[in-house]
C-alpha cells in the first residue's frame, strides 16, 4: 500500500541518500546553511529525524532529548535502510489519520514535516559538501503550502529563520529555501 506522503518520501529519499553517501568523513566539521550545525551535527540531526518520524507515523512517542551519534561504522548504509523504513511507515494509510499524540498536529502535517526535513536538509548537506542536488520536483511543490502554513509558528520556535525575500520568478526550490529562512545562494564562508 502507499499514500501520497510515502510516494513523496520515496521520490525525495534517494536524492538525499545520494548526498549522504557523498559526504566524506573529513567534511564533518564544515559549516552548513544551518548556522548552529556543522555537517556532522546536521547529519546526526537528519538521521534522528528519519528514525523518530517512523515512530511518529505509528503514533508512538519519539525521543528528541537524546542526541545520539549515528555516524559510526556503516552509517551511510544504515541511513539508507532507515529512509526505506520511514517510507514504509508512512505508506500505511492509518499513519495519516487523526492528530499526532506527541506533536498535537494533524498526522498529515507531521508527514509533511519529515518530507521537508529530508528535502531541505538534503540541500543543506549538498551545498555544505560541494555536491550537486536536485530535489524531487513533486516534493518541492507539495512543500510550499506546508512552509507557508508552519512558517509563523516555526519562526517563533526557532525552527525556521526569518524568511528571505524571494522573487516569484525564482525556481521552486529557491523559493522553498527562502521560506525556511535559508539563502538559496548560500556558500561556505558567506554566513
Amino acid at each position: 500500500m502507499a499514500t501520497k506522503t510515502s510516494d513523496l518520501l520515496a521520490a525525495a529519499a534517494p536524492r538525499t541518500v545520494a548526498v549522504v553517501r557523498g559526504i566524506a568523513d573529513d567534511q564533518f566539521d564544515l559549516p552548513t546553511p544551518c548556522s548552529e550545525y556543522a555537517v556532522r551535527d546536521l547529519m546526526n540531526h537528519l538521521f534522528q529525524v528519519v528514525v523518530n518520524f517512523q515512530q511518529l507515523a505509528a503514533k508512538r512517542p519519539a525521543e528528541w532529548a537524546d542526541k545520539p551519534d549515528f555516524l559510526n561504522d556503516g552509517w551511510r548504509d544504515r541511513f539508507e535502510a532507515e529512509t526505506r523504513r520511514l517510507i514504509d511507515a508512512w505508506a500505511d494509510p492509518a499513519s495519516l489519520e487523526g492528530v499526532s499524540p506527541g506533536m498535537g498536529l494533524p498526522q498529515a502535517t507531521v508527514g509533511g514535516m519529515v518530507l521537508l526535513d529530508l528535502t531541505v536538509h538534503g540541500w543543506d548537506l549538498a551545498v555544505a559538501t560541494g555536491q550537486p542536488y536536485q530535489p524531487a520536483p513533486e516534493a518541492v511543490r507539495a512543500l510550499h503550502e506546508l512552509v507557508e502554513q508552519l512558517g509563523p509558528n516555526a519562526r517563533k520556535m526557532g525552527v525556521f529563520a526569518e524568511a528571505v525575500p524571494a522573487r516569484a520568478d525564482l525556481p521552486d526550490l529557491d523559493r522553498l529555501l527562502a521560506g525556511t529562512g535559508r539563502d538559496p545562494v548560500w556558500a561556505a564562508g558567506t554566513r
